[in-house]
């Protein structure tokens, strides 16, 4: 794969400031500092540790291109740096070698990185690298979350938890190669004045094809359950009581109210579910609440407190909804509220 064009200038900002929710910003960062790349790479939640061997001099730049649910980023660094992760940070990451070699831990493992083989580390699994000598790489930084979501999508169900992607893809052919292709297009559509900053409809396509690309060709927990014929279309009674519960879902409603609405038993109403959403109608009601608590708290930005959010939606024990919430989004309800 071909150079990518060069770097704008460091901190340059995509993002109109008219926007309530920006689309998409471009930092760029270059250096010889350890403990700078450090900041750079770190999150609040996620903290990362970079460290030169041996005091040996470094340099790097990197240029990251961000959307709310997925970043890429073109890095390129010279010398032995070892990169620590001190705490899981909810992406998937997947790094594309242009150049050099490097070696990332994944827990106990460890996978060899160069031109022609990727790297697909989970969002728990991404625990430290070591980069030697010349290195330049695509970082591809996804949201499990929007993982999930697709997936959900594709099994008409809620998903939760990693995907657990194999860690390795050969990006020589077949699918490896398309996806280093989209990623490449994706950085240059949205670095210094690409196309894809006045089209976010293209935008999204182009990030929903790249998921669905891994889901469709990479091997991961889900594989064999995609692979298997589609399970028969859910009864009406299900899309009945998923339809009731999205139009009355701030409201307190019971079992027995869905089932009403649903015009079948309780008992049939819980088989239904269990059998065509793998989940039950109160557990679905409430990764309802729960999706569209996270979707006030990324949209409200500071103007409403968490606990107004909360209560909106029917979590009345802030304690356990902000444990839950982050839990099943990787960051504190009060961290969204600022982003």
């Amino acid at each position: 794969m071909s150079g990518l064009s060069q770097m704008p200038a460091n901190g340059s900002s995509l993002h109109d400031p008219a926007r309530k929710r920006p689309l998409f910003w471009e930092t760029a960062f270059s250096g010889s500092d350890p403990d700078a790349l450090s900041e750079i790479w770190s999150t609040p939640n996620s903290p990362i540790k970079a460290a030169a061997q041996a005091d040996a001099p470094i340099a790097y730049r990197c240029n990251f291109v961000s959307t709310e649910e997925l970043a890429i980023a073109d890095c390129a660094y010279d010398g032995t740096i070892s990169i620590r992760r001190e705490a899981p940070n909810g992406k998937l990451i997947i790094f594309l070698p242009l150049e050099g070699n490097a070696v990332f831990d994944a827990g106990k493992e460890q996978f060899h990185s160069v031109p022609g083989c990727g790297t697909i580390l989970g969002a728990g699994r991404a625990s430290g690298a070591r980069l030697f000598g010349r290195r330049r790489h695509l970082g591809l930084f996804v949201d499990q979350a929007r993982i999930n979501r697709q997936l959900g999508h594709m099994f008409e169900r809620t998903i939760g938890g990693d995907t657990d992607f194999h860690p390795t893809i050969d990006l020589t052919t077949g699918s490896g190669l398309v996806l280093e292709q989209l990623a490449v297009n994706l950085y240059r559509g949205l670095s210094g004045d690409g196309p894809l900053q006045q089209s976010p409809l293209a935008l999204n396509a182009l990030c929903d094809a790249m998921i669905y690309l891994l889901l469709e060709t990479c091997p991961h927990r889900y594989s064999e359950a995609l692979a298997a014929p589609a399970s028969a279309p859910a009864p009406r009674h299900v899309k009945w009581a998923i339809d009731f519960m999205r139009e009355h879902m701030a409201e307190p409603i019971s079992l027995s109210d869905i089932a009403t609405a649903a015009k079948v038993s309780v008992r049939t109403l819980q088989q239904g579910f269990r059998q065509f959403r793998n989940t039950t109608p109160i557990a679905y009601l409430h990764e309802l609440r729960m999706l569209a608590a996270h979707r006030d708290l990324r949209e409200s930005g500071t103007r409403q407190a968490v606990a107004d959010i909360a209560l909106r939606w029917g979590f009345t024990h802030l304690g356990r909804f902000s444990a839950e919430y982050r839990k099943r989004f990787g960051q504190l309800p009060s961290q969204a509220l600022k982003r």
